[in-house]
């Protein structure tokens, strides 16, 4: 993983966050910048694990000039509604608000 791809994982990563957050079923209660460092983090993640692991496809599309994997995204993706979810029931347990 190069600088290249570590910053466009970053970058992918903001957006993955929230639309980790919008699959999600019920309401977050966990802020716009937590979700999208909770991206940030599954998108460099996932880059990682697709790497370590060799997960790729044929599958690919690009962004401007910048080719994407549609397997890579789906790891990323896949990891950051698991970290929006932990982020979510972390910040329920920890609440000062009783509801």
């Amino acid at each position: 993983m190069d600088t290249q791809d570590l910053i466009a994982a970053i970058v992918f990563g903001a957006v993955i966050g929230v639309v980790a957050r919008i699959v999600l079923p019920g309401r977050q209660n966990i802020g716009l910048i937590a979700t999208v460092l909770v991206g940030m983090g599954a998108a460099v993640a996932g880059t990682w694990v697709s790497s370590r692991y060799d997960v790729h496809s044929s599958h690919l599309f690009t962004v401007t000039g910048r080719t994407f994997d549609w397997a890579v995204v789906g790891v990323q993706a896949g990891i950051a509604v698991v970290g929006v979810a932990i982020a979510a029931v972390l910040a329920k347990t920890f609440s000062t608000d009783r509801d």
